[in-house]
Formats: structure tokens, sequence, C-alpha cells
């Protein structure tokens, strides 16, 4: 006789778990990664080669065969089962586990890499570094570095993930598409292509080539060093034309992009953090807070780190542009760039913002206050022929900035807050190539979600896995397009909605039209509460 289940819920209150087919899936994958770890202390004596490849083995069968199973198994369409019972994805030990075993993890590649094994200059590797030297030789003939680790099990995680992620919402042909592209430009354009490319030209200075050749500025935020202007301007053609390419992609292409399909041409379909946001964050998205605390302190920030790294690059350029004898461009003729750009941008968002009554918030204000001491420091050192752009060292802001931003932001944080705090913590807090396609986006861009409110429910899914934080179900409920800088365009709300109420759309621009939409819902009531 089965036993009578007292909760009289409509949703069932024991949610299904791990079968014992997952369980034994995800201990191949776990073996797989206890090899590594095995290697990391010096405890694998076997062959190098054959060690790492068994354990890359392992882990992505275990990886696809639990990802089969969960998901292949099961009729299509997204089912609520259980996230928020699941010890992993509901901030639970399991949860805190990982994140803390992640974080610790970017700590020591980051700051203790010697503690991974990577060798002094001229040793040997050792550990879990020294563990992926054939590889790194198969590629480009040098033993491993630590930055060759990190972009091994980065793509690792995109591609295998990425698997898991297209048969979760297979029912979806955009998702298919996208997670494809973003599994197809890590794997090519930020991993294979850039080591393949160091290896055959290890006679030059290629530097420049282990860096990920889709990244543009400011997200790449070493773009405007000298050393990576001047290696990429003596290697001959090839690199010049990524020189001009890159140029290109930051004043031409991706405004232009970005004013047709928003700023998910790049964030959902291109760039490697949300490639691995996407489908190694993926079970954690529902995690991100959708409360107006948290909309707050997020615009504040990534504004912020928006505006230090364009303070940072003005203040590296400026340190090592001289009289003209090595660069066509002088640091009188750089200020004045600056300053007609930072006076045209102001003039712009004035002119929009004024036409359409849009309220003019103290973060704007603060912005423009900044704006105006930057140009009128970088005039003053002009004038008095000074090398510092802001009276102080050029490369004190680069300094910080690589420390608090490059590193500890967008890398410890960034990932190791995954089960924490959602799959977009660096997208969402930090990124400044987010928010400047943001700011294209909520003035400049055709893209907007429509809504159809008479067919929404209130279901609650479309805010649920937004892993922006925005409470789409709000916009949904008042029949309003979603039109918000933050949106990176994943469609997830969309492919989680029963009643296909949602529509990401590229419609005419009504640049008027859809400020006084945005000003309309500017101030929004409180978030409701999602499940």
């Amino acid at each position: 006789m089965s036993q009578v289940q007292p909760s009289m819920s409509l949703a069932n209150p024991h949610p299904p778990f791990f079968d014992t087919a997952q369980r034994i899936w995800a201990g191949i994958s776990f073996l797989g990664i206890g090899m590594m770890g095995a290697a990391g202390f010096g405890v694998a004596s076997l062959n190098k080669s054959h060690f790492l490849t068994l354990s890359i083995a392992l882990l992505a069968i275990g990886i696809i065969g639990f990802s089969y199973r969960t998901f292949l198994t099961r009729s299509e369409g997204i089912k609520n089962n259980g996230v928020w019972f699941s010890s992993t994805m509901a901030r639970g030990m399991i949860g805190w586990a990982a994140g803390i075993v992640i974080t610790l993890f970017y700590v020591l590649l980051y700051w203790y890499p010697a503690y991974l094994g990577l060798g002094s200059e001229g040793g040997s590797n050792v550990g879990l570094v020294g563990f992926f030297d054939p590889l790194s030789m198969t590629f480009k003939g040098v033993p491993a570095s630590q930055w060759f680790v990190y972009g091994t099990l980065y793509t690792l995680a995109i591609v295998l993930f990425g698997i898991r992620f297209i048969w979760r919402y297979r029912h979806n042909r955009y998702q298919i598409i996208r997670t494809l592209s973003v599994m197809g430009f890590q794997l090519f354009f930020a991993y294979m292509i850039p080591e393949i490319m160091e290896g055959l030209n290890s006679d030059l200075n290629t530097k420049w080539f282990d860096k990920d050749l889709k990244n543009m500025w400011p997200l790449d935020y070493d773009f405007f060093d000298q050393w990576h202007i001047a290696n990429m301007s003596t290697t001959g053609l090839v690199g010049w034309s990524f020189l001009i390419f890159s140029l290109l992609l930051i004043f031409f292409i991706s405004p232009l992009l970005t004013y047709k399909y928003g700023k998910r041409w790049y964030c959902s379909w291109v760039c490697g953090c949300g490639g691995l946001a996407e489908t190694a964050g993926d079970p954690f998205r529902h995690l991100s807070d959708k409360s107006m605390k948290a909309w707050k302190i997020e615009r504040w920030l990534i504004h912020g780190v928006l505006v230090f790294s364009i303070i940072m690059t003005i203040a590296v350029v400026y340190g090592y542009l001289g009289d003209g004898n090595q660069y066509y461009i002088t640091r009188t003729t750089f200020t004045w760039i600056v300053v007609s750009l930072l006076i045209a941008s102001a003039v712009v968002m004035y002119f929009f913002m004024r036409k359409n009554k849009y309220s003019g918030e103290s973060l704007n204000k603060i912005i423009a206050g900044i704006s105006g001491v930057v140009v009128i420091i970088l005039i003053i050192n002009s004038l008095a022929g000074s090398g510092n752009a802001f009276f102080v060292d050029n490369y004190f802001f680069k300094k910080w900035y690589g420390l608090l931003i490059g590193a500890a932001f967008s890398g410890v944080i960034g990932v190791g807050f995954y089960p924490l705090m959602g799959s977009r913590v660096w997208c969402r807090f930090g990124c400044p190539m987010a928010a400047i396609l943001g700011i294209q986006q909520k003035f400049f861009s055709k893209f907007r979600i429509t809504t159809n409110g008479g067919q929404c429910i209130s279901c609650g899914n479309c805010s649920t896995y937004c892993e922006m934080g925005i409470d789409v179900r709000m916009y949904a409920q008042k029949g309003q397009d979603i039109v918000r800088a933050s949106c990176v365009g994943c469609g997830i709300c969309a492919a989680v909605c029963p009643r296909g109420v949602l529509r990401l759309e590229n419609g005419s621009l009504d640049i008027f039209e859809k400020t006084e939409n945005v000003r309309n819902i500017h101030i929004r009531p409180e978030a409701s509460t999602t499940s």
C-alpha cells in the first residue's frame, strides 16, 4: 500500500532527484576531476600524456552521460525539477562548497600559480600545470603556463556543458544555434587558433597571439597598451591585419551590430564570459537577485567600472605617446581627440534625455561630472607638457584596474560566485563591455523583447530564469516591451514561457518611442518574488 502524502500543493513537494544511472555518470566525471587533482598534488606517476587523456575522457564521458540521462530520457520543455530543493542549485552545503573550491582555484591561478606547479623561469613544471605540458607541447612546442591550463579547462567546460545546455533547451531553435556559436567562438577563436599561431610564429614577438582574438576593448583592457600595439604593428601583415580589424571592430562593426541586433550579438553569441555563464553556469541562473536593491547596485557598479576603464585607458595611452617621432599621434592631438569624444557623447546623451523628458538621475549627473573633470585635467596637463595624464603615474590606474577588475572581479568573483549569486555576476555587475553595449542598446538599437500581456498567466518562469536580474513578468503583465541596458538577449525568458508571451525582435528603430517606453517604466515597483 502506497504512502499518502499529506501535502495538498499542486506542485510536487518531493521532486525527483538523481537516479542510479545519474549517480554513476556523476561518479565517472568526478573520477576524471580526481585524477587532475591527484596530478596537482603530485600523486600521479603514470605517463603524463596518457594520464591527461584518460582524465579528460572520463570527465567528458561523465558530463555527457549525466546530461543525456537528465534531459534526453524525458520529454522536451523546461520542467522546474527541484531547483529550489537541490543542495547544489539552491545555495545549500554543496553549492557553498563548490563556490569556495572554485574561488580558491582562481585565487591560486591568478596570484599563486607556483602552488599549482608552475615552474620558475627556466625550471620545469610539476603538479597540475605540468600535467598539461604534453597538450601545450602539441599545440605550440613549449611547456604549459597557468594560463594555458586556465584556457584548456575554460574551453572544456563551455564545450561539455554546452552539449548539456543544447539538450536541455532542444525545444528552442534559437538556443541551439546561439550555443553552438559560443562553443565555436571559444574553441577556435579564443583557444585553438591563438595557441597554434603562437607555436607557428615562435620566432616573432607574438605575445599578442595568446590573447582571445574575439575580445575587444574595453573587455580586453590591455588592447591599447604600448606592448600590445607595438607587438601587433611589428609582426608584419598578420599583425597589422589584426590591429586594423580590431580597431574597426571597436569603432564601427560593434556599434553597427548592436544597432541592428542589440548587445546579444556579443554577450550571448560570441563572448567567452557569457559562454561560460550560459553553459557551465546554467544550473545557477535562477539565483540572480531580482530586487530593486540589487538593480541599483548593478547600475552603479557596472557604470563605475566603465568609467574606471576609460580613465585607465586614457592614462596608459597618454603616458607612452611622445613628440610624434614614434607614433603619428602626439599627446596634444590625443588630448583633443579624447576631449572631443567626451563632449560629443555628452551632447548626444543630453539631447535624447531632454527630448524625451528622461529624468536626470544622480548616476548620470556624477558620470557627467567625472567626464568634465577628466576633460579639464587633460587640457591642463597638455598645456603644461606633463607626462602624466592625471597627476599620478599613468600605470597607477592600470595596476589597480588589473588587480581589482581584471583579476579579482572578472576572474575570481565572476566565476567562483556562480553557485551563490547566479551565473552572470561579472556580466551584470562589472563588465565594461556589457556596460557600453548596454548604453547603445538602450538608446540606439532596434532590438527589444515584445510581450503579449493578454496571454500571461503570471507563472514567473521568465523572471526566475532571467540571469540578469530583470523582473520580466512585470513587463509581461503590463504588456510593455522590454528595453533594458542589462538585457543580454539570451532568450531564456521566451524559451521557458509556456504561453509564448515573449518574443525577441529587431523592429524598426523609433528612438523616441523606445526611450519614452523606458522612461515610463524607469521607476518600477519592487520586484515580486518568483519561484
